[in-house]
């Protein structure tokens, strides 16, 4: 540090580090101004001590020992991608004061309090300056706050121009230089300010002013910034870049006549050609129906307060490259289909890897631009005869029944309440005795209500909430047909299970959440749990390859081992395919939102298995072919046990 002595300090050579500077000033100072401020700050503070007996309801300083601003949240795809930003009226990163631009210290300092380091909350100089303003305007013409005066303002009290708002900053500002170190205040100051267009601190606003980081900003782009801070909007290069240099030129010239930077990168920063970013903070997501999802699970779990304001760095399931070919596959067969008429067609899709229950796509509409509503997550529609494996599976886990097990398909009647239900197949007709492995793929009804009937539907009711499927249902007689609400997630979710042989871990759409300093929150790695019977797992999935072989699922063939079913709703209100392979199992519905017919004979097993077939020949280009395995590498349940 330089020996020269405070008389100098107009005139210094810069040092090696300018911040460093106005702190040594303030140590070198010491014995001379110092002791005069320290003097006259006791005079003003004496002052004050009548009147903070009015402030006894001020608020408590000391809280902000502990106090963590509100911050950004940030959610990357699986590999670092950012792919949005979450957060509540403050859009702020908050960062460390030495991850901060010396220059842009500096700069902040020169404009807004250049005795910072010699005073102790309240700058009589500038108290002064604006009392005699005030008084000559008769108003509150002149602010003379401080950088801690002002932190204490936008932390604790309102922005109305009042004297008596005034004496409050000043006695609180007191307070927290008691209980804080300066550079505590001005780390914490310049985390808190706000720089315009939505941007709190100074992080955000420097990846929205210049996008970088804070730590690189030059001079030029510090004072720009520096001069935001009186009127953000006004000043701001995005509106108006011949003010925004007039106002950078006045913290320059500030600057300069303190002797903080020299002539000649004066010049430098003057004529420096400034490079916008652009704003950030109101753009919307890369991948909308997946963050729209991530949203809603971190609130769930943590609450809509932590999703705004926590600050949390989100690691999703889902690759952006991936998802972006699922939202590509889905716009192009809507078109398809309205060339089918089919019109109105809205779609959801939704990929789960089955050995992880990650969500790896998840797309809620057609278009997230004209429609955010997350039909994947949120929409209850029937899945018609997808939901038949979930009966199957229970006849299967009981032990007494496998999928070469005869069942009779004939005419049949039950009572149901005051009156009597007679099933019928899609197409009028039956088939005799048949085995359960041909019923399902050949999508038969009074089949599977025979096969319910016989185990109980209580059974078919415990399997489904097993797999995931919460939507109201009663064991009535129907149910094996999907007379009930379900989600595409639900669905996919489901027979992710399946696939896993009855292993099953939290379907999530999450990896892992930490805070802003590396502190983890959530951890997702999986944790499966075995939920159902091996070989009744291995069963289904047997059967269901004869859907896609040999079935209604013709069309979703795509040259490797696959299971799946078709569903198609009464009326044809509902289409779906639900289909799997060892690595991936996917669930695609299409209907309408008014809930409407489709078209006259639409089915799954024709115009949405080919969207299946699609996705999936996509999807697993570069992933090698995988079988099954067979339910005879699995030990059959003895019929007692269930």
């Amino acid at each position: 540090m330089s020996s020269r002595t405070f008389e100098d300090k107009q005139t210094p050579r810069q040092p090696t580090s300018g911040f460093e500077f106005i702190k040594g000033v303030g140590q070198v100072a010491g014995g001379t101004l110092l002791a005069i401020t320290m003097l006259t700050s006791s005079v003003v503070a004496g002052g004050l001590v009548g009147l903070a007996i009015s402030f006894r309801n001020l608020p408590d300083v000391r809280q902000l020992r502990n106090f963590f601003p509100s911050e950004t949240t940030y959610v990357y795809d699986v590999k670092g991608k950012l792919l949005t930003s979450i957060h509540g009226e403050a859009n702020r990163e908050v960062v460390p004061l030495d991850r901060i631009s010396p220059e842009l210290k500096r700069a902040v300092l020169a404009s807004e309090d250049s005795d910072f380091y010699f005073h102790h909350g309240i700058n009589p100089k500038g108290v002064g300056r604006a009392v005699f303003s005030n008084l000559k305007g008769g108003g509150v013409r002149e602010g003379g706050s401080t950088v801690t005066m002002q932190l204490v303002k936008n932390l604790f009290l309102s922005h109305r121009r009042e004297f008596t708002r005034k004496i409050a900053e000043a006695v609180l500002a007191i307070r927290l230089e008691q209980i804080l170190t300066k550079d505590q205040v001005l780390e914490m100051y310049l985390n808190q300010v706000y720089w315009g267009h939505n941007n709190y601190g100074v992080q955000t606003a420097a990846r929205s002013y210049f996008n970088k980081s804070a730590d690189n900003l030059t001079l030029a782009e510090s004072a720009m910034m520096a001069s935001l801070i009186q009127a953000p909007e006004e000043y701001s290069p995005f509106a108006n870049m011949k003010k925004a240099k007039e106002q950078q030129k006045i913290v320059l010239d500030r600057m300069k006549g303190l002797g903080w930077i020299t002539q000649s990168e004066y010049d430098v920063a003057l004529n420096e050609k400034i490079k916008l970013g652009k704003i950030r903070s109101f753009q919307g997501s890369a991948l909308p129906y997946v963050t729209n999802a991530v949203s809603a699970e971190i609130a769930k779990k943590f609450g809509r307060e932590s999703l705004l304001k926590g600050g949390m760095r989100v690691q999703t399931t889902v690759d952006a490259n991936f998802q972006r070919m699922a939202e590509e596959t889905v716009a192009k067969w809507h078109e398809r289909l309205l060339g089918q008429g089919l019109y109105k067609n809205q779609m959801a899709l939704v990929a789960i890897d089955p050995r992880t229950h990650y969500i790896k796509a998840l797309v809620g509409g057609v278009d997230a631009k004209t429609s955010e509503f997350n039909r994947a997550t949120q929409a209850l529609r029937q899945p018609g005869s997808a939901f038949k494996p979930f009966v199957y599976y229970a006849a299967f886990a009981t032990g007494r029944y496998s999928p070469s097990s005869n069942v009779v398909d004939a005419p049949v009647g039950y009572r149901d309440g005051d009156g009597w239900y007679y099933p019928k197949n899609y197409d009028s007709s039956f088939g005799g005795s048949m085995s359960i492995r041909y019923a399902l793929a050949q999508s038969r009804n009074i089949p599977v209500i025979k096969l319910g009937k016989a185990i109980g539907m209580n059974k078919v009711v415990e399997t489904s909430r097993t797999l995931g499927i919460m939507s109201p249902m009663e064991p009535v007689t129907s149910l094996p047909l999907g007379a009930i609400g379900v989600t595409p997630l639900e669905m996919a979710s489901a027979y992710a299970t399946f696939a896993n042989y009855g292993w099953q871990s939290p379907t999530t759409v999450i990896v892992r959440i930490t805070d802003s300093s590396g502190n983890v929150l959530l951890d997702n790695t999986p944790k499966p749990q075995l939920v159902l019977d091996p070989w009744a797992s291995a069963s289904i999935i047997d059967s269901m390859r004869s859907v896609i072989t040999e079935g209604t699922g013709k069309n979703a063939s795509i040259g490797r081992p696959a299971a799946g079913k078709t569903g198609t709703t009464s009326s044809e209100k509902d289409i779906w395919f639900v289909g799997t392979v060892p690595q991936l199992a996917t669930a695609v519905w299409v209907g309408r939102d008014d809930n409407k017919q489709l078209a006259r004979g639409a089915t799954g097993g024709v115009m949405v298995a080919p969207i299946w077939r699609d996705f999936m020949s996509r999807a697993l280009k570069d992933v090698p072919s995988e079988n099954f395995k067979s339910p005879s590498q699995f030990t059959r349940p003895k019929s007692g046990d269930n």
